[in-house]
C-alpha cells in the first residue's frame, strides 16, 4: 500500500472514530424493540406520504408544461395559418376583377381566344397559390339560404312566392374565407317575399 493510501485510511478512521452518535431523546421510550417498530413505521408512513406529495406536485408540474408548450404550438401555428391576412385581403380586388370580367359575357366573348385563355390560366394560377394557402371561394348559389356570417345582403329584390323569401335572388360578388374565417362575404341580393 502506498503512503498516501495509508494516510487517506488513517484520515477516515480517524473521522470515523470523531463521530458520536446521539440518543435520540425519546430513547428511554424506545428501549423496547416493537416500540421502535412502530415508530420507524410511522415514520415510513411519513416519508410515503410525503413522497407522494412531491410526486403528486412533479407530475402536475409535468402536465402544466405539457399543456402550455401544446397550447404555445397551437396559438403559433394559428398566428401562421393568418400571418398573411393583410396581404391576401389586398389581393381579392384582382380577383373581383377577374370574376368582373368573366361575368360580362357579351364583352368577354368578343376578346380574341387566345387572350382570354392566357386570362383564365393567369386566373386560375393565382386561385390555385391562393387555395393553397387556405383561401376558399364563397361561391353562394340562387335560391339558397341566407347566411349572415358569409353573405353581406346589399339589397332586396321581390319575390313572388313564399318559399324564396329571405334566399339568394342575385350574386353581385363571390367572397373570400381564409381557413375557415370570413375575410369578405360575398355580397347578395336577397328575395323579400311580398304579399300582393
Amino acid at each position: 500500500m502506498s503512503d498516501e493510501q495509508e494516510k487517506s485510511n488513517d484520515a477516515e478512521g480517524d473521522a470515523a472514530d470523531d463521530l458520536s452518535f446521539e440518543p435520540d431523546a425519546d430513547a428511554e421510550h424506545l428501549r423496547d424493540p416493537l416500540e421502535q417498530i412502530k415508530k420507524l413505521k410511522e415514520r415510513l408512513v411519513l416519508c410515503q406520504k410525503e413522497r407522494q406529495e412531491y410526486l403528486d406536485g412533479w407530475q402536475r408540474v409535468k402536465a402544466d408544461f405539457v399543456n402550455a408548450k401544446r397550447r404555445e404550438e397551437e396559438e403559433r401555428n394559428e398566428f401562421l395559418k393568418f400571418s398573411r391576412q393583410e396581404l391576401i385581403k389586398e389581393l381579392l380586388p384582382a380577383l373581383n376583377s377577374f370574376h368582373t370580367a368573366f361575368g360580362n359575357k357579351e364583352t368577354w366573348e368578343k376578346v380574341d381566344l387566345n387572350w382570354r385563355m392566357g386570362v383564365q390560366h393567369i386566373y386560375s394560377q393565382l386561385r390555385g397559390v391562393l387555395e393553397r394557402h387556405g383561401i376558399a371561394l364563397i361561391e353562394p348559389k340562387i335560391g339558397e339560404p341566407f347566411d349572415p356570417g358569409r353573405h353581406a345582403s346589399i339589397g332586396a329584390i321581390a319575390v313572388a312566392e313564399k318559399e324564396k323569401d329571405h334566399t339568394i335572388a342575385e350574386v353581385v360578388q363571390k367572397g373570400y374565407a381564409l381557413h375557415g374565417k370570413i375575410l369578405e362575404p360575398a355580397q347578395v341580393k336577397v328575395g323579400e317575399y311580398r304579399n300582393p
